[in-house]
């Protein structure tokens, strides 16, 4: 498969996950890939499997240098940014009574601040034909006990993407969502454990999680030209937990 030959791609949080397998769709399918995420030994293990069409940046979505640093980066290197993949983001599952304002800040600094900052950084490298994906999650749309905090910033995400889509209409990018239900990713395992995981199957239609390579398979369909008169959508990669 050859859908994203020579074109470039930055995935935020690639280093793992949904991420990773996203990266490692979209090498197989022809792009060159920058990863970007906190952690260096875990990005410079990603790389070493996706080899030579892949480079890794460490640094935070939430501090402006870093993600300077990441798009100068991307500009010396290849020039320009065809996808990105707005992908990073936390989960503090706290019940409602005991979220502190820190975490608040935290969890909301990250995953919308965050995420509206590295789109902002993008877009002076994007053009016509230009794809911008924000991982969103099935839990804007169903309730989670536990999980109100990161819903809402999930909510904002397809929000973002509903007012970027008319004002990035005219340069040709096109801006969606990916909304993942439950995926089988050591985030989700820390977070969960093997028993919310199971609950997850359970609550599922079709009776399992993901795995992130499902995901990623939706990300690079998102990512190429067969998408190419979808702006603007959430598409839900769930299981159907959160459609029926």
């Amino acid at each position: 498969m050859s859908r994203l030959e020579g074109r470039t791609a930055v995935i935020t949080g690639g280093a793992t996950g949904i991420g990773f397998a996203s990266a490692k769709r979209f090498v197989e399918e022809g792009a060159f890939v920058f990863l970007f995420g906190r952690t260096r030994s875990r990005l410079d293990e990603a790389v070493a499997k996706l080899g030579p069409h892949a480079r890794a940046v460490a640094g935070s979505i939430t501090e402006t240098a870093d993600l300077d640093r990441l798009f100068e980066t991307v500009r010396a290197e290849r020039g320009r940014v065809d996808i990105l993949l707005a992908n990073a983001a936390i989960s503090e599952p706290t019940p409602l009574g005991q979220i502190a304002p820190e975490q608040f800040d935290r969890v909301f600094g990250a995953n919308v601040k965050g995420l509206l900052l590295t789109v902002q950084g993008a877009l002076p490298l994007m053009g016509k034909g230009g794809s911008i994906i924000l991982t969103g999650s099935s839990a804007s749309v169903k309730a989670f006990p536990n999980f109100s905090l990161y819903a809402a910033t999930k909510a904002a995400v397809r929000s973002f993407a509903r007012s970027w889509t008319p004002e990035l209409a005219d340069r040709g990018i096109r801006v969606n969502v990916l909304s993942p239900g439950g995926t089988r990713t050591e985030k989700a395992l820390e977070l969960m454990g093997d028993e919310g995981i199971e609950a997850l199957r359970g609550a599922t239609p079709i009776g399992r999680v993901a795995d992130p390579d499902e995901i990623g398979a939706v990300a690079a369909f998102l990512a190429s030209r067969d998408s190419r008169f979808m702006a603007g959508s959430e598409v839900f990669a769930d299981g159907g937990i959160a459609q029926v």
